[in-house]
């Protein structure tokens, strides 16, 4: 894992929603090659912008309630959350610098 940290149903509220900083969560399963090629990515931005921004990784198949909660249907998504609302929703494997402009905002 390393920067990313993983969330589940039971851990989502208190990890996403009553966190202090923004929130990327990834919406991804372990078949979605997609979710796969963007996961290193997503490490490299947790680490580059460590206390700037969580990367946080939601596994689809084993967490249908936050994934029916958010209305979920295409993996990979990522959700920025902040406090507690979603402010943006980017769907598919993106490339790192598209990535990084999409978030430029939370990046800090």
């Amino acid at each position: 894992m390393g920067a990313t940290k993983e969330t589940t149903d039971k851990t989502f509220d208190q990890d996403v929603l009553m966190n202090d900083k923004p929130v990327l969560v990834d919406f991804w399963a372990p078949w979605c090659g997609p979710c796969r090629a963007v996961a290193p990515v997503l490490e490299e931005l947790a680490n580059e912008h460590a206390g700037k921004i969580e990367v946080v990784k939601l596994n689809t198949d084993e967490n249908p309630e936050i994934t029916g909660r958010y209305g979920i249907t295409g993996i990979p998504t990522l959700n920025v959350y902040v406090k507690g609302e979603v402010v943006k929703t980017l769907v598919g494997a993106l490339p790192k610098p598209k990535l990084v402009r999409e978030l430029a905002d939370y990046l800090g």
